[in-house]
């Protein structure tokens, strides 16, 4: 058994090799490449103070050169990230009957990792909220060596055979003849290819729902898409799909919101991982599998495990919790760790395997191609972030970059030179140990074609699984997500063949968009299979952290009741949430009682899309003051369209009023329409009365608000903001 130090031992020995690398410069003098001392680093080297420059300034052609020499090739996709260290920890010791991997099966091992979250479709200096799949790849730096799990947060692909990638990236990608638009599926080519290919459908309808449009990395799922296999030391393989759920629940943005946002803050976010790292409010996530014996390979209908393009639904195989991962620590170095971080999907220690996947074998051969590209050469796992901390030891030689200095006079094996060192361990082995990587051992007979199984042909089952899965407000923001991509479609008959296909997953569906892009609603087409997957739907996966992490503002102005919003300041930040209190200027505001009140941002240096929930000072004068600032009535307006949780305390709610927004009985309404409510618009509308004290069971009211998130049942398509 392992004594806590040998743990932290363990946990620490990423960092501790990166150490190796990190370069302190605080108090040294500035210096060459080649660790001269330079005296001057603003003036070139001239003959006399207006003559030439000199070709001899050695320091010029260096610094010069260096920079011209700072960018390497971007990603073709996933070209936008944001990483952060941590560690994974596995619950038990259950799975050593499928694998011989410890870091899944040592519950006394937490297993170094680095995490890299991205966009797939913009380029490195594009947004974060576009709507997109988002990449989310983890390198565990085990003792065996690196496993890199290289996912997304959908569990499916837009294809079944990784030879349709090519055309897929340059559909997606901006058109070639104008290079618009960045990071957006919004345009003609994307929509020509997935309509020509009916295997994208279901993706298309992930693509489509507010899961392409994450709130945050902290509450985003992610997925291995494919069927691996786990293997065991007798050999015998269990096939597996990897699945991350984030401990604070699985939430997304508003599509209007996520536009704005692009705009207010395109680092939205990167900045809140990094900032809730910072903070303290380490994003966790648990590593579920699911777990399907080889005899069970063909026991799902219509469902194919070496497609890529199919999930099998929780209900037929439920998810196994098997560990958690933490991430505490941010990188030191962009480029030196988030941008030269090279996952390849080949990485796997012993007691993991492939399938037959050919979008997964295509995928072995690419990451491992492009590296060698965008990183010079074949040493790239030499860099500091990729370098396992397994020891290396092996025969490769020279090439770009070669920072080891290999002793002895054999490089080559067999030899006698050497000792014939470094041995091979495993010659012989039939089953894996837990250091030496054996190939499962599958018999594989057929004949050579280009041709596709049978059993991947269904491209709409799963698809209508999804839409039927959905809670009502999920499908509303699906069905408006198909006609604002569609509107964006110029050709009509690409809009009617998108329409043809939706007819295929439900007819409710396709009249809808139909009705929204200028297309004849088509006759019923296939029938709707009425299967569900409660699972699929966000609403089950609430989260359980509280208000942890989220981000509050609360709008205050001259006068403000200080004691309200001191105590929901208060409980807010025991909870963990991250709160500012905005006003109209920077500084401070005077309080009711002649005080001061600090302020953390001016109203209009930010905006109601950055934060969770917004709150409402109250205090006669303030209110007065807020209800003429045009910002702040936007500010509450926006917010609540949004449907995000509303706290209001005392005579703030003339603010609420000034939004005309719906949330009032007539006994309450100052104006001189008395109306009641509509239905469900006070749903996450929090009130504090006037002269009351906040007590347990308005606290309780507020965050029960905050966590539920969002309130999607409001009314509020005439509210203009």
């Amino acid at each position: 058994m392992s004594t806590d130090e040998d743990l932290d031992i363990e946990l620490d020995d990423k960092q501790l090799q990166l150490d190796l690398a990190r370069v302190d410069k605080t108090g040294t003098a500035l210096t060459t490449d080649q660790g001269i001392g330079v005296d001057d680093t603003d003036n070139t080297l001239r003959a006399g103070p207006r003559g030439p420059s000199l070709l001899e300034d050695f320091h010029l052609r260096e610094k010069i050169m260096r920079f011209d020499h700072e960018r390497i090739p971007e990603r073709v996709v996933h070209a936008r990230g944001s990483a952060a260290h941590g560690y994974f920890q596995p619950y038990d010791a259950a799975l050593a009957q499928y694998t011989v991997a410890p870091f899944l099966t040592d519950p006394d091992t937490r297993t170094p990792v680095f995490v890299r979250f991205s966009t797939v479709q913009g380029s490195r200096g594009s947004t974060d909220t576009p709507r997109d799949v988002r990449g989310f790849a983890t390198k565990f730096y085990t003792a065996q060596g690196n496993f890199d799990l290289v996912g997304n947060n959908m569990p499916v692909f837009f294809i079944q055979d990784g030879i349709k990638f090519p055309d897929l990236v340059h559909a997606l990608k901006p058109e070639p003849h104008h290079e618009m638009p960045q990071a957006a599926s919004a345009h003609d080519t994307f929509w020509d290819f997935v309509t020509l290919q009916p295997e994208t459908m279901h993706h298309l309808i992930w693509l489509m729902s507010d899961r392409a449009i994450p709130r945050s990395y902290r509450t985003m799922q992610g997925f291995g898409v494919h069927t691996f296999r786990l293997v065991n030391a007798e050999g015998r393989s269990t096939f597996v799909k990897f699945h991350w759920t984030p401990v604070a629940g699985v939430h997304s943005l508003v599509w209007d919101e996520a536009q704005k946002i692009s705009g207010k803050d395109p680092d939205f976010n990167r900045r809140d991982l990094w900032e809730s790292i910072e903070g303290g409010v380490f994003p966790e996530y648990e590593l579920g599998l699911q777990l399907i014996a080889e005899s069970d390979e063909f026991a799902f209908d219509e469902i194919d495990l070496l497609d890529s393009t199919k999930i099998v639904p929780e209900e037929a195989v439920p998810i196994t919790p098997v560990g958690r991962m933490v991430l505490d620590r941010n990188p030191d170095n962009f480029f030196a760790e988030t941008e030269q971080v090279a996952f390849c999907i080949g990485n796997v220690v012993p007691g993991i395997d492939f399938t037959d996947d050919p979008l997964l074998h295509a995928r072995l051969f690419s990451y491992l191609d492009t590296q060698l590209t965008r990183l010079g050469g074949p040493n790239f796992p030499q860099i500091p972030i990729n370098r396992p901390v397994a020891p290396v030891r092996n025969h490769q030689q020279d090439g770009f970059h070669q920072d080891d200095i290999p002793l002895g006079q054999a490089n080559y094996h067999p030899n006698s030179l050497g000792g014939g060192c470094p041995f091979v361990p495993g010659a012989g082995l039939t089953a894996p140990d837990q250091n030496t990587y054996v190939h499962f051992r599958e018999q594989v007979d057929g004949h050579k074609s280009r041709k596709r199984s049978e059993t991947f042909a269904d491209h709409y089952s799963q698809a209508t699984l999804f839409w039927n899965s959905m809670s009502a407000w999920e499908k509303e923001h699906i069905a408006a997500a198909y006609q604002f991509e569609l509107g964006k479609v110029a050709p009509m008959h690409i809009r009617e063949r998108m329409v043809e296909h939706l007819n295929q997953i439900d007819h409710t569906l396709a009249v809808t968009v139909a009705a929204g892009i200028g297309v004849a609603a088509p006759e019923p087409g296939r029938p709707n299979h009425g299967r569900i997957s409660p699972a699929l739907s966000q609403t089950s996966m609430p989260g359980s952290t509280g208000v942890r992490g989220r981000k509050v503002a609360i709008l205050v102005a001259d006068g403000v009741d200080e004691t309200g919003v001191a105590a929901l300041r208060e409980r807010l930040l025991a909870g963990q949430a991250v709160v500012d209190v905005l006003g109209p200027v920077d500084g401070a505001v005077t309080t009711a009682s002649g005080g001061t009140l600090p302020v953390d941002k001016a109203m209009n240096t930010v905006a109601s899309v950055l934060y969770d929930a917004v709150a409402v000072g109250g205090g006669d004068a303030a209110a007065d003051l807020l209800v003429a600032d045009g910002v702040a009535v936007h500010f509450v307006a926006e917010a609540y369209k949004h449907a995000k949780p509303l706290i209001v305390l005392g005579v703030g709610d003339r603010l609420v009023q000034a939004a005309r927004l719906p949330v009032y009985e007539v006994s309450d309404r100052t104006g001189d329409v008395p109306s009641k409510p509509m239905a469900a618009a006070l749903d996450g509308v929090v009130f504090l009365a006037p002269d009351a004290a906040p007590d347990a069971g308005f606290f309780t009211e507020v965050q029960d608000a905050i966590i539920a998130h969002r309130h999607y049942d409001r009314p509020v398509a005439g509210i203009a903001a």
